[in-house]
């Protein structure tokens, strides 16, 4: 899995790429821990590269959906694939967090 982090208009924008399962999930949580340590207070998460995701996956996400809100942190998800988009909706994930089609979309409801 590859995580790429930047800043675009004032909000940190990771992108995810690759396989987000058992043995990469760490990796994302320490990314994600790192932006909310240095103060990260809107964050993006794209994962438009991310071909696949587990269940330890949806719960790397849902833990940091939680360290966002202890934070205070507002977060929205976007562009996923097909797959990571069915996993989204069967886990009931679309109708509590913030999904949008294009980073575009996800910038501007973070501005």
């Amino acid at each position: 899995m590859q995580i790429n982090t930047t800043i675009q208009d004032g909000i940190s924008v990771t992108k995810v790429a690759g396989r987000m399962d058992a043995t990469t999930v760490t990796a994302f949580s320490e990314e994600c821990q790192n932006l909310l340590n240095s103060g990260a207070g809107r964050v993006i998460i794209d994962l438009g590269g991310l071909e696949y995701i587990s269940s330890a996956g949806l719960r790397g996400i849902l833990t940091m959906v939680k360290s966002c809100k202890a934070k205070g942190a507002a977060l929205a998800f976007c562009s996923l694939q097909s797959m990571v988009a069915d996993m989204f909706k069967l886990s009931g994930f679309t109708s509590m967090l913030n999904v949008f089609d294009s980073i575009d979309e996800a910038v501007a409801s973070l501005r």
